[in-house]
Parts: structure tokens; C-alpha cells; sequence
């Protein structure tokens, strides 16, 4: 990581997205403990990367599998101002939060639990698995259980505004092309 964000400010302004990690069965605190002092060793105070911290879906040992986790993170990381957080549709509905039915919520509980100012990304894309599932299973668009009306709402959220979304779906140049089509297609221009 430490290599990766060296390269990264060749070109400053740039996000370094990653999954936090798992904590392979000490517990989810060891692993936090962990994870917060590999970026307190990397992180610089002169650095304009930005590191984004992946809501996780919570298979097996994975830590951020709740928003929780990642402030627990973030609070414990000297260097805050070089931390933000990539929100992945499919990681959190498999996690249990309820995009789908209840998205005002669960943007709310983002804010009250890690700050909207730290949302940086949206890795977008539907889930194979029910809510809760903690499977972490990807689908394209509209194919999947959150379904394209849900995405729809997403990416016209107050909550998304100015926020780069990337695709992270099952797919090959032709299916993307469809995808960004159809999204761009429901995008209200705020």
C-alpha cells in the first residue's frame, strides 16, 4: 500500500480504494486495531490521495462489514483528513442495510455513524443474494435483488451528489455500454 500511494501522487488528487481487510478469527477488534495501524505507518500529512475505506458485505472474517466498524477505523487513524469511504451498493445490502426499501435511512445512518463528507465513491452494482445474505455476490444492473429502481434512486440521492460512481458488475465492454446507457438514461441532473 505504502508503493501504491507513493506512485499515486505522481498525479495528486487521487483515491486509493480498498476492502479493510479480515481479521482471519483474532476478532473484529484485533483486526480494526490492525487495520488503523497500517494506515497510521502509511498515511503522510503531505499526501493528496485520498484512502477510501470499502463498506464490506461481512462473509466470513471481514472487517467493515458495518458502518460501525469503519469508524472505528477511521477513529483510531492519526492522519483523519486522508480517509474517506467507498460506499458498494452490493456490500451493503448483503451487510443488512436495506437500500432497496429504506435508503433515506440508511444514508442517515451513514451520516450519523461516519459523516456524509467522508462518502467519496459508489462502487454500483445489483446483488445476487437477499438482504442480509452476507455473501457478497455481484450482479449487473437491474439483474440482481436490489433491482434497477432502487440503483435508480441511489445515483439520484441528495446524498450522491458529486460522487464518482464506478460500475463493479459481472459484465464485458458491450454489457457496461448498456449499463452506463441505462443509467445515464434515469440520472436527474441536479
Amino acid at each position: 500500500m505504502a508503493d501504491d500511494l507513493r506512485r499515486l501522487e505522481m498525479t495528486p488528487g487521487n483515491y486509493y480504494n480498498f476492502h479493510p481487510g479480515s481479521h482471519v478469527g483474532q476478532g473484529a477488534e484485533v483486526g480494526i486495531s490492525k487495520i488503523a495501524e497500517i494506515l497510521n505507518e502509511v498515511l503522510t500529512k503531505d499526501q493528496s490521495t485520498i484512502v477510501l475505506l470499502e463498506t464490506m458485505s461481512g462473509k466470513g472474517t471481514e472487517v467493515g462489514r458495518n458502518f460501525e466498524e469503519l469508524r472505528q477505523i477511521i477513529d483510531r487513524v492519526e492522519l483523519k483528513d486522508k480517509l474517506g469511504v467507498c460506499l458498494d451498493t452490493c456490500h451493503v445490502w448483503d451487510g443488512g442495510y436495506d437500500i432497496v426499501n429504506d435508503l433515506d435511512s440508511v444514508f442517515e445512518e451513514f451520516d450519523r455513524i461516519i459523516g456524509l463528507d467522508r462518502l467519496k465513491a459508489i462502487h454500483l452494482n445489483d446483488s445476487m443474494n437477499p438482504l442480509g445474505s452476507h455473501k457478497d455476490r455481484h450482479a449487473r444492473i437491474g439483474e440482481g435483488e436490489i433491482g434497477l429502481e432502487a440503483l435508480v434512486r441511489v445515483i439520484n440521492h441528495p446524498a450522491t451528489e458529486g460522487i464518482p460512481f464506478i460500475l463493479e458488475t459481472p459484465n464485458d465492454d458491450e454489457g457496461w455500454t448498456h449499463e452506463i446507457a441505462l443509467l445515464r438514461n434515469e440520472y436527474k441532473q441536479k
